[in-house]
């Protein structure tokens, strides 16, 4: 619990930070994140929990990175720089308060030990693999990269 907080005490210095500062982007930024975190607060507590854990704030942002990457594809198809540049600076301030990412050697070290020590034999075991490594790395690794290699390996 006290991780969570501090996750979410930084969001509120960084958004406190940012309006001294006149930091518009910085700002707006850290006003989503906190808004979406406070919705799914609002849903944990319709099922009887006290809110989300920092787990899930981790996933959250990582799903907020991927929907900006998303974006930049279609602005960039579209000829609208301005846009690219606002979201690229976005991805940026949300990966600030993310842990350093799995560097790809990690990655497939992580993948062959959970191979081994889950006694996985097939593809058919790809999922207990992706599961293991998301509540092993939450938040710090990209899962699209991991299923790839995952499946790679199990091959």
């Amino acid at each position: 619990m006290e991780q969570q907080a501090s996750l979410r005490d930084a969001l509120a210095q960084r958004m406190k930070s940012a309006l001294k500062e006149s930091d518009k982007r910085t700002l707006s930024t850290t006003r989503l994140i906190l808004a979406a975190i406070k919705d799914r607060d609002i849903e944990a507590r319709t099922k009887g929990k006290e809110g989300i854990s920092e787990d899930d704030i981790l996933r959250l942002l990582s799903t907020m990175t991927k929907q900006r990457k998303e974006s930049i594809a279609s602005y960039e198809q579209a000829g609208r720089a301005e846009m690219v540049k606002q979201e690229q600076e976005e991805i940026e301030i949300i990966a600030s308060f993310m842990p350093k990412q799995l560097s790809p050697e990690e990655l497939e070290a992580s993948v062959k030990e959970l191979i081994e020590s889950l006694e996985v034999t097939g593809l058919k075991d790809m999922g207990r693999v992706m599961n293991e490594l998301k509540s092993r790395y939450p938040g710090r690794m990209d899962p699209s990269k991991a299923i790839t290699l995952v499946r790679d390996l199990l091959q």
